[in-house]
């Protein structure tokens, strides 16, 4: 299993015949390394419904009939699009034919912007496991700290954790050091980091604050073999 990182909070997970792709925001991304023409999902999972996170979810899923896994207000609104889509919600968890996937807690906003400059309601934000084979995988999503964290790790030993340390929208460098702790993965990799300047971090910096051999920045198109 290849699990890649392709800037902002686009993370991608290869294994066997399945490509999942988790809020794949390419584009408007300045740091992605991914087109919509050339990249293939046949699963999207979306954190939560802000422009950056739902990305270019309408498009890629029309063109490769990707089933689109979402809480059940963001599932509901891109089934109205023509999606194909599977509603969950925190808490909950679905085995699908490549593994199984569960939505945790994250404190965050989900409102989407149209283009009339309404903002839409779309459920709760949540984290996302996901667990195959022997593997679990944690995208946090946008969120800040909360001890709740050390469950979700004691419940579901995490291999490899995407955290968010860009600061003013979501945790920054040290609380995610702090939420690094709490989880106990085996790797953890920064994410949601330098795409605007409100975000703007050094994610080598943020490595320093872990335990040594924990942390690892990817590059946008570097990947991690599990």
């Amino acid at each position: 299993m290849k699990v890649s990182y392709h800037g902002h909070a686009v993370v991608k997970i290869e294994h066997r015949d399945y490509t999942i792709l988790i809020d794949p925001f390419i584009s408007g991304n300045s740091l992605t390394d991914l087109q919509v023409d050339s990249v293939k999902p046949d699963v999207i999972i979306i954190t939560h419904g802000h422009d950056d996170h739902i990305g270019d979810t309408v498009e890629l899923a029309k063109k490769n009939n990707s089933l689109v896994i979402a809480n059940y207000e963001l599932a509901t609104y891109l089934s109205w699009q023509g999606l194909n889509t599977h509603a969950m919600h925190i808490g909950g968890s679905y085995s699908f034919d490549f593994g199984r996937v569960k939505l945790t807690q994250a404190f965050h906003g989900t409102g989407y912007e149209t283009e009339n400059k309404e903002l839409i309601y779309l459920g709760m934000p949540a984290g996302v496991l996901v667990m195959i084979d022997d593997k679990t995988i944690y995208h946090a999503g946008d969120t800040g700290l909360f001890s709740d964290m050390k469950l979700i790790g004691e419940r579901h030993p995490i291999d490899i954790a995407f955290l968010p340390i860009g600061d003013n929208f979501t945790m920054g460098p040290e609380d995610a050091a702090y939420a690094a702790n709490l989880l106990n993965a085996k790797i953890v990799v920064p994410i949601h980091y330098n795409t605007f300047p409100p975000i703007k971090q050094d994610p080598y910096q943020f490595i320093e604050l872990l335990e040594s051999g924990k942390g690892k920045v990817l590059d946008p198109g570097e990947g991690i073999e599990l």
